[in-house]
């Protein structure tokens, strides 16, 4: 071998190696903090759904772990309910603590406060959390977030609410860029829009289309939060209130899922874009309870008859290192 290939090989190998160790020590401390983490999933209430509280007349959290019984679970999250003429239907995520990988789970509510859990639904050879659930078109879809699999899948009850199956991918995305975490859909106007977050960037990214199938393009006005781990990336269902669509932000400062914020759209077509703050207060925020003490992060509201609100929403709290004397 020659002088000149040494000088090219050795430092391509020096390079790798720099870069393998330091992808094993963050997915090492990921591994960690998440084993340190208990998420579980509560209600909240209040007069709109940017202002929400703790309940009065309801013990927090309403769903855990401990209700799971046909895996192993760490913890529960990204909770996103629908209701129906039977009851209200909850997806939400569990960590399976077999193989360390996000599944969606099913509970089922006649009142929607008492909780009883089901049987996990949907399971990928990918991680799979924050299941984004609708009805359009007498169907009812899916969009968990899965990252892992390339693209943002779309998927449909083939029987509501234990069996889905993948119908589509919306959109792809192979490289670091790609804004393919916690899509959050809504229909306005007789078109789709899907809010998505590029880790990398940190930009929050905005796609449309005439159909939930798509085609699916990047609106003129995408990236429309850039560099923000505060405010870019999703936190639970975009919704219609008063003539404005909220969306919901979760912040990522100082640490992972500490609050989440709410934004009022003051302006969506499909060329144009304008947003502001919905208030100057989180939406949700750690609280003074042993399951969200450390921060909230998902927010799925919705409206009872009376015109009041209620969320469901998640909290978690990390187990504190023992100091060694």
């Amino acid at each position: 071998m020659t002088t000149s290939l040494l000088l090219i090989i050795l430092p391509a190998i020096a390079i790798l190696l720099i870069v393998t160790a330091r992808y094993r020590k963050h997915y090492k401390k990921k591994i960690l903090r998440r084993s340190r983490e208990t998420w579980a999933i509560g209600i909240y209430e209040g007069h709109s759904p940017v202002e929400l509280h703790p309940p009065t007349a309801i013990t927090n959290p309403v769903l855990t772990a401990k209700d799971i019984t046909d895996i192993s679970a760490r913890f529960v999250a990204d909770p996103f309910m629908i209701k129906t003429v039977s009851g209200y239907h909850l997806f939400f995520e569990v960590l399976n603590n077999k193989n360390n990988r996000g599944e969606i789970a099913y509970a089922f509510s006649r009142n929607g406060i008492a909780w009883r859990y089901c049987q996990v639904v949907l399971r990928e050879r990918f991680h799979l959390s924050y299941p984004y659930l609708f009805m359009a078109e007498e169907n009812y879809y899916m969009i968990p977030e899965c990252m892992g699999s390339g693209g943002i899948q779309l998927y449909r009850a083939v029987h509501f609410p234990d069996q889905w199956q993948h119908l589509t991918t919306l959109v792809q995305g192979k490289d670091r860029l790609a804004a393919l975490v916690d899509p959050s859909v809504i229909h306005y106007r007789n078109r789709w829009y899907l809010f998505s977050y590029s880790l990398k960037s940190k930009n929050l990214h905005l796609f449309t289309s005439e159909t939930i199938t798509g085609p699916w393009k990047e609106h003129p006005k995408s990236p429309v939060v850039c560099n923000s781990p505060n405010f870019a990336r999703p936190g639970g269902r975009v919704t219609l209130y008063n003539g404005f669509i909220y969306r919901y932000a979760q912040d990522e400062i100082p640490n992972y899922g500490t609050n989440v914020w709410a934004f009022r759209i003051t302006e969506l077509t499909e060329n144009t874009y304008s947003e502001e703050p919905a208030r100057e207060q989180p939406v949700l925020q750690p609280g003074d309870e042993w399951w969200n003490r450390d921060g909230m992060h998902t927010v799925d509201p919705f409206q009872r008859e009376n015109g009041e609100w209620f969320a469901l929403v998640d909290g978690f709290s990390i187990v504190r290192q023992q100091s060694k004397h």
